[in-house]
């Protein structure tokens, strides 16, 4: 039986991920929405921006881990497409320059401030997997550049999107907090691939601390931004979304409690539902900003 020489379309598909597009494109949706423009009239920016954001900058990124964790996940899991071989050569590495080179090609038809964060995402894909850099080595550069690039930068993206310009001030301290508290999220993230950190030397806050102490780390990381957000809602007179968030964040800690008592084996499924509650205050904050623009 000959072996194949060129992946399948549903490999090429599985490399991209799709199931990690979404936390992008709903920080995406929340930069629609906390600009307060009327969708109306934008329908063309809007799809190229969720394009933008999930399949194509997103979807690129996955494929650059994925490659350059080939040897990684050989330990940790060795069914991906790469080390699997169903991805055959060094096509994982061609998917990723391609998907690359097609972010900035559409960014570059939607705006100037959307090729600027389309760029800087890509840059931060690129610098987190790819040496010399490979950020992903360390347990604060990586959680803090997967932070920013998943929230902050399509954030902006989506709010510029719509402005056709830079966002305002008060979207700029919003997507800079909830880009804060992802650091926790993407640190929980790493408790999967523990094993093949230590096997490997990649210096991941649970393996430099432990689970338990990172686990501790990560819930404070999402608390105290969004603590700050409320705080700023209140001061920007957006009541309601105020009171919304901080009931979000009071059922935040009632969960926490629960997985800082097992954290390797709950957090599954805290991000099941803890994350869920940060992804809803987010939204629920583009809201109340929107609603004065």
């Amino acid at each position: 039986m000959l072996q194949r020489t060129t992946p399948s379309p549903r490999v090429v598909l599985e490399l991209l991920k799709p199931v990690t597009w979404f936390p992008p494109i709903w920080a995406f949706v929340c930069g629609v929405v906390s600009s307060g423009i009327p969708v109306a009239g934008r329908w063309p920016f809007m799809i190229a921006g969720v394009l933008l954001t999930g399949p194509l900058v997103c979807g690129s990124s996955q494929a650059v881990n994925d490659w350059f964790d080939r040897h990684v996940d050989a330990i940790n899991q060795p069914e991906r497409p790469i080390p699997s071989g169903r991805m055959p050569g060094q096509w994982g590495l061609w998917v990723a320059i391609v998907g690359s080179l097609s972010s900035l090609g559409v960014a570059a038809l939607t705006g100037w401030w959307v090729l600027v964060a389309t760029a800087a995402a890509l840059a931060v894909g690129w610098a987190y997997s790819a040496p010399p850099l490979r950020l992903k080595a360390s347990g604060i550069a990586g959680p803090a550049a997967c932070a920013l690039a998943y929230e902050g930068l399509t954030w902006f993206t989506g709010a510029s999107v719509m402005a056709g310009g830079m966002p305002g001030g008060r979207i700029l301290t919003l997507l800079a907090l909830y880009s804060a508290g992802a650091f926790g999220i993407m640190t929980l993230n790493d408790f999967k691939a523990v094993e093949g950190d230590r096997a490997t030397g990649l210096r991941s806050l649970p393996v430099m601390v432990g689970i338990d102490r990172a686990a501790r780390i990560a819930c404070v990381a999402m608390l105290v931004p969004q603590i700050v957000v409320v705080a700023l809602l209140y001061t920007w007179h957006h009541g309601w979304s105020a009171l919304i968030v901080a009931g979000l964040i009071a059922g935040q800690t009632a969960l926490m409690v629960r997985l800082l008592g097992a954290p390797e084996a709950r957090t599954p499924w805290f991000n099941a539902t803890g994350t869920t509650l940060y992804v809803l205050g987010m939204l629920a904050a583009a809201i109340g900003v929107g609603s004065a623009a």
